[in-house]
């Protein structure tokens, strides 16, 4: 059976540590060792193990025995293939909505409400605002009404909010690119566009993350 207290910790360790890479805590290419994470999160080495095991088997972390784990930088091959699923998955959802009456109307009022909520959240909150920002997204893909689809798309959604996240630390700017894109993106849904809002798509995806050859 078990050690209940000992898998209670390594979960706990595994989320926060997952969180610090997803949220550039520990930023991509840094390397870090099981002594440093059992004092940050005051646990024994054993759960800080079973966590970076675990990471690792995701692919956030490559382990190097008696030298550390090394976080995963996000490569540009990685980008455009996040890219390239969230193109399709959205464009997809986003023809099914126009397709059903009403159901334009419905996703419209929420993701106002998303963008609202975004533009009132504090600007030096990064890691909140590529969570709003993630949501803002996953609210099309889920009124495609594909459970399959959506749930993949929601699979996505951490390396979504990673990526977000760096280009934010990246440039400051591209937060007010992202809130004028939302903007632009609704409108294309509430005129039934589902062409205009492919390519708009496509060109915010492309600048935010700054992919000058993103696949489309």
């Amino acid at each position: 059976m078990l050690n209940p207290t000992r898998e209670s910790a390594a979960e706990r360790v595994y989320g926060e540590v997952k969180e610090l890479i997803l949220t550039n805590g520990i930023a991509g290419g840094e390397l870090i060792s099981e002594g440093e994470i059992a004092q940050r999160c005051s646990v024994s080495r054993t759960p800080v193990r079973e966590a970076f095991l675990r990471l690792e088997a995701e692919g956030w972390m490559r382990l190097y025995p008696k030298r550390g784990a090394l976080v995963v930088p996000v490569g540009q091959s990685e980008a455009c293939d996040v890219v390239d699923a969230r193109l399709l998955l959205e464009g997809h959802a986003v023809r099914a909505v126009a397709a059903r009456p009403g159901a334009a109307d419905e996703l419209v009022a929420r993701l106002r409400e998303n963008l609202d909520a975004h533009r009132a959240a504090d600007a030096d909150d990064i890691a909140e605002f590529a969570r709003i920002d993630a949501e803002f997204h996953q609210l099309i893909a889920a009124a495609g009404d594909n459970r399959l689809l959506a749930a993949f798309f929601v699979s996505l959604g951490e390396r979504h909010r990673r990526m977000t996240t760096l280009s934010v630390h990246r440039d400051a700017t591209i937060a007010t690119r992202i809130l004028d894109d939302h903007a632009d993106l609704v409108s294309a849904i509430a005129d039934g566009d589902a062409a205009a809002y492919d390519a708009q798509l496509a060109r915010h995806l492309a600048a935010v993350h700054d992919l000058r050859e993103a696949r489309s």
